[in-house]
């Protein structure tokens, strides 16, 4: 079967094990005691994809896999080169590890086969130098990040962008800070947030055919976010404390500039974060963004500049809650 774009089989069977899986590991707890946290700089890897021109405007954009040496050439631009590790313990015995990057995971692509690309792979090096530890990677807000600027899209380089990554994530580990940890450091909130949808999204239902699967698997979830908001569902977004650990959770592809932002606004704890929970929303950028122009804010984009204060207030009441 041609899926053309995207086999949801895969997706659906993967729920169901998922689910299973949840079922059965609860009955079968491993005590925590210690949280642990660390972070590391991860060099040469993450690049803005945006690149302004002379007036101002994004007329440029650095792609995962960039053949362009000029294009390669401009400065990294605004990122966050932290990779972020959360583990947590039963005594000395490390239990899980989870880590936090924000960049497009993506080396070379579109291939027709499923892989997990380079930071799957920089995350089963660190399974191998940690095997007792269960290793589970998050990508930040890497909406306008790629590794563009140290890759043209040779295949060789996703183990070099694995390894580097891989290093930044062991010294993130070798950094790390244990803590005892008690049921009373564990905080689940939650805070439902109304987008604002773009106009483009609005109107969709009116062009779907006109368009091909592929324009429509990229497109029609937008519509999906419109319609849903309509019927009074909305994306929730969340934040899990763990002691002095907060992890925010986040809806579509948000540009880095929102958790440069929550780390700003909570110096005092340590901050990571997770973009791409609900995919619905798509790209969502700071409001200056949408008046710069590029690929991110036109249609690829289901919300409008507004989207930028109200995820910016709804992050600063869960961060201080």
């Amino acid at each position: 079967m041609d899926a053309i774009n995207f086999d949801g089989t895969f997706a659906r069977t993967l729920l169901g094990v998922l689910d299973t899986a949840v079922r059965t590991a609860m009955k079968h707890p491993i005590p925590v005691s210690h949280i642990g946290l660390g972070s590391a700089e991860v060099h040469q890897v993450a690049s803005n994809r945006r690149i302004l021109d002379a007036n101002g405007k994004a007329t440029i954009t650095r792609y995962s896999g960039t053949a362009d040496p000029d294009i390669r050439a401009y400065p990294e631009g605004l990122i966050d080169p932290e990779v972020s590790l959360i583990s947590f313990w039963n005594e000395d015995k490390p239990v899980a590890v989870l880590s936090y990057y924000a960049v497009h995971p993506q080396s070379y692509y579109r291939t027709g086969t499923a892989n997990p690309d380079f930071p799957g792979v920089a995350r089963f090096l660190r399974q191998l130098e940690v095997p007792d530890a269960l290793h589970i990677h998050f990508n930040g807000a890497g909406g306008d990040i790629t590794a563009g600027k140290y890759n043209d899209g040779s295949k060789e380089n996703r183990g070099v962008l694995a390894n580097r990554l891989a290093a930044g994530m062991k010294e993130a580990w070798d950094n790390t800070e244990k803590h005892r940890f008690l049921p009373a450091d564990i905080g689940w909130l939650t805070e439902p947030i109304e987008l604002p949808i773009s106009p483009y999204a609005i109107q969709l239902e009116n062009e779907l055919a006109k368009h091909d699967a592929i324009y429509l698997a990229n497109n029609v979830y937008k519509l999906v976010l419109y319609k849903r908001q309509i019927q009074g569902k909305y994306i929730q977004l969340s934040c899990l404390k763990l002691g002095k650990a907060r992890i925010l959770h986040l809806p579509g592809e948000p540009f880095v500039a929102f958790q440069l932002a929550a780390k700003k606004m909570r110096p005092d704890l340590f901050v990571a974060l997770a973009g791409y929970g609900d995919y619905a929303p798509g790209y969502i950028a700071p409001a200056k963004a949408y008046d710069e122009g590029g690929y991110e804010t036109g249609p690829a984009s289901g919300v409008t500049a507004d989207a930028e204060g109200k995820i910016l207030t709804v992050m600063e009441k869960l961060l201080n809650e």
